[in-house]
């Protein structure tokens, strides 16, 4: 066997484990005769949950020849006798010589050329393709976010819950899911809370929307507007309203976030989060503004499917629901924080980020499937041939690559919500991702 063993570790470090860890060390180097190096991870590592104290040791036959201090940067170095060390193993009966395996090598070349794909590659692998399996996968969905929102509202024996609703696909789907909860559950819908709050982007369709979706659905609705609140909290902050930055628009979701969450408390309420999959993968939200909720019910919905959902919704309502649903659908996706013009919305969000049937099938493969940039941009190309060019199809490849590795804190420290497939972003089971992940290596593959 080898004389000389190379460990290169990423173990974190831990009070006492770095005395376990050169107990390990030389125990091992003792009972295998043999020279033992150990690299651990060091600075440059992300500290997202973990820090690693980069502690390098050298033992040859159990004794300690070299370490480094925890914490220290530089080269460990030993003098190793290998001679040494195979002739203690002869005195052994452990290490015996045996033959070599016999075998063939055949050379043979292979020049690698990039052949036209043939398979069918689905620009929706979220959405099934088929009307049938789409409705029922429809109906599961809505029944997983239903069952795992009853759960927690009767874990915690609350009857009422409080929701953001702004007339848009994200906050529809939530009061829909959340109506059923309370059916299935046996809770009036009048303990929902539906809160309307206009700020300075606030259409009058989405606005109106939102009004007809709380009455239809029999929740209880409230308006609050938030622009003088926010106004007074950039007079406070010294901020100039005439600077429509980022300021500007987080102060509007935090300010919203602050009203849900207060008004939770007044009602012993739970606040339902709205945000979708494709928002989490962009890091599309305000940090500690629609980012946080108590539960978030759409967490591992892509948006190409909460399209999906809300369609089905409504081909299962009545026709003045059926109506409204249906305008939501037809509305453009925005965050609404910049003012109108002329009475229309003009921060509209796939025009600033990208197509969300672009990000969906990014995410797809690159969390299903671990696939490479290169990999996923060539399926892309494939399947979404005559809608988008080459060009268009590489620029948003890059935008999503490089917010999904910038925006990682925002999904470090999500609330609850349930899983509803494969593909999920949640940083307590499926997708552990250091929040300092640096993108550069993907984002020169493309």
């Amino acid at each position: 066997g080898a004389t000389v063993i190379g460990n290169l570790s990423a173990s974190d470090e831990v009070i006492a484990k770095a005395a376990y860890r050169r107990l390990l060390v030389q125990s091992h180097s003792a009972r295998l005769i043999c020279a033992y190096l150990y690299a651990d991870a060091g600075e440059g590592e992300s500290s997202t949950d973990l820090v690693f104290a980069g502690h390098d040791l050298i033992y040859e036959n159990g004794r300690c020849l070299a370490e480094s201090n925890l914490f220290s940067t530089g080269l460990t170095t030993a003098d190793i006798d290998v001679q040494l060390l195979v002739q203690e193993r002869r005195r052994q009966n452990t290490f015996v010589g045996s033959d070599p395996e016999s075998h063939r090598r055949i050379d043979f070349s292979l020049i690698p050329a990039e052949l036209p794909l043939r398979r069918l590659v689905p620009s929706t692998p979220f959405v099934p393709a088929d009307r049938q399996d789409l409705a029922a996968r429809c109906e599961e969905i809505l029944a997983l976010q239903v069952n795992g929102l009853k759960k927690r509202l009767a874990h915690i024996a609350c009857q009422s819950a409080v929701i953001g609703l702004s007339g848009g696909l994200d906050s529809t789907l939530a009061l829909l899911v959340t109506a059923r909860a309370f059916d299935s559950l046996g809770l009036a819908r009048s303990g929902i809370l539906a809160v309307t709050m206009p700020g300075f982007g606030t259409s009058d369709r989405t606005w109106q929307n939102a009004c007809a979706l709380a009455g239809k659905l029999g929740a209880t609705l409230r308006e609050i507007p938030i622009g003088q609140a926010v106004l007074g909290h950039f007079a406070d902050i010294g901020h100039d309203p005439a600077c429509q930055d980022t300021t500007y628009e987080n102060a509007q979701a935090r300010e919203r976030t602050q009203i849900l969450m207060d008004l939770a408390n007044q009602m012993n309420g739970l606040v339902i989060g709205t945000g979708d999959l494709s928002e989490l993968a962009l890091g599309w939200a305000t940090y500690n503004g629609d980012h946080m909720s108590m539960y978030g019910v759409n967490c591992s919905v892509p948006k190409t499917l909460v399209r999906h959902l809300v369609n089905y919704a409504a081909s299962q309502s009545e026709p003045e629901l059926r109506q409204v649903l249906l305008d939501v659908l037809d509305t453009p996706v925005s965050p609404e924080l910049l003012p109108l013009m002329q009475g229309e919305i003009v921060q509209k969000t796939e025009h600033i980020v990208g197509p969300y049937e672009l990000h969906d099938f990014f995410l797809y493969y690159l969390v299903r499937y671990g696939f490479t940039p290169a990999k996923i941009r060539r399926l892309a190309r494939l399947a979404f041939a005559g809608q988008y060019e080459p060009a268009v199809i590489d620029r948003w490849l890059k935008t999503f690559l490089r917010r999904f590795f910038a925006q990682q804190f925002k999904r470090s420290c999500l609330p609850d919500g349930p899983k509803v497939g494969s593909v999920t972003l949640s940083p307590r089971g499926d997708w552990r991702m250091p929040s300092d992940a640096v993108a550069a290596l993907w984002l020169d593959s493309v």
